[in-house]
């Protein structure tokens, strides 16, 4: 019973609700019972009620319209910078791992820079070089956090170059664009997976963040992290402009979280193995 729990608590859950956020994305101008951008100044910070569920902003416009609309941004933004990071840096950690030498040296040291300089400062330079908009803020977010990919396809590759089955493919002569397709990445992608997993929901967070400080998608585009700057200045009038926004990014970031844990548990070589010792162990224990 407490297995069957676990297993909804750790997958079915966050996964429906993940399946939620992805439908309301997808079909927000079916399911937002007005348009979020139509202004109604007569009925401005009003509570929630029968007609606005989650009240309504400075400028009249419905609230939760304004939550549904900024699902697709955040999620659009999130799952396109995941892609472009992972690709990217996935690319270069297997090039570095497999050639070594001093293209790796090269690479790897670039990573290190990439990581020693702070997330908000990159962010301010790309947009200050850029401007803001919804395409620099995926650009900005691929560029801070490729370096996570590339390390981890470094060190798996590196691994996966020594063993057997890929010193047999190279004695009998494959070319090395085929070892690395066939041999190499299948060992990469699944801790890739996961990693992209738990990326997912630091890059809403970040996404969300660039918005509240005016970094990020612009007005009258709506994102979370701008209904969240638009409501602090509220906090203390109108409650429901910032509680329902944050607790819809707090709701979808939790449950990319869990899902992200419940994918390192089933693809991480090291937790298999871990778990299956630890399932010998008992076993044995068992029959003593």
């Amino acid at each position: 019973m407490m297995k069957r729990l676990r297993a909804v608590a750790g997958v079915r859950l966050p996964l429906a609700i993940l399946v939620l956020y992805v439908l309301v994305a997808l079909f927000a101008p079916l399911f937002a019972p007005y348009d979020p951008d139509t202004t109604t100044l007569a009925q401005r910070l009003m509570s929630p009620n029968a007609q606005h569920l989650m009240g309504t902003d400075a400028l009249g416009r419905d609230v939760l319209s304004r939550t549904m609309y900024g699902t697709r941004v955040s999620l659009l933004v999130a799952v396109v910078a995941v892609l472009a990071s992972g690709i990217f840096g996935v690319a270069l950690g297997v090039i570095a791992g497999w050639r070594r030498g001093w293209l790796g040296a090269v690479i790897m040291r670039l990573v290190d820079v990439v990581l020693s300089v702070p997330f908000f400062l990159l962010a301010i330079l790309v947009v200050a070089v850029l401007g803001p908009s919804l395409v620099n803020v995926v650009l900005c977010l691929a560029l801070v956090r490729w370096p996570r990919y590339a390390r981890i396809a470094y060190s798996t590759t590196l691994q996966t170059r020594d063993r057997g089955f890929v010193r047999a493919a190279t004695a009998t002569g494959a070319p090395a664009w085929w070892i690395v397709l066939r041999h190499v990445l299948p060992e990469v992608l699944p801790v890739t997976i996961v990693v992209a997993t738990l990326e997912l929901g630091l890059m809403v967070v970040y996404e969300a963040s660039l918005s509240f400080l005016g970094l990020g998608v612009q007005p009258p585009t709506s994102s979370w992290g701008s209904i969240l700057s638009d409501g602090q200045q509220y906090l203390g009038s109108a409650w429901w402009l910032a509680t329902f926004p944050g607790l819809a990014l707090f709701v979808l970031v939790l449950a990319v979280n869990l899902l992200g844990d419940a994918a390192r548990d089933r693809l991480d070589p090291a937790r298999r193995t871990d778990v299956r010792r630890s399932r010998i162990f008992k076993k044995e224990g068992a029959r003593a």
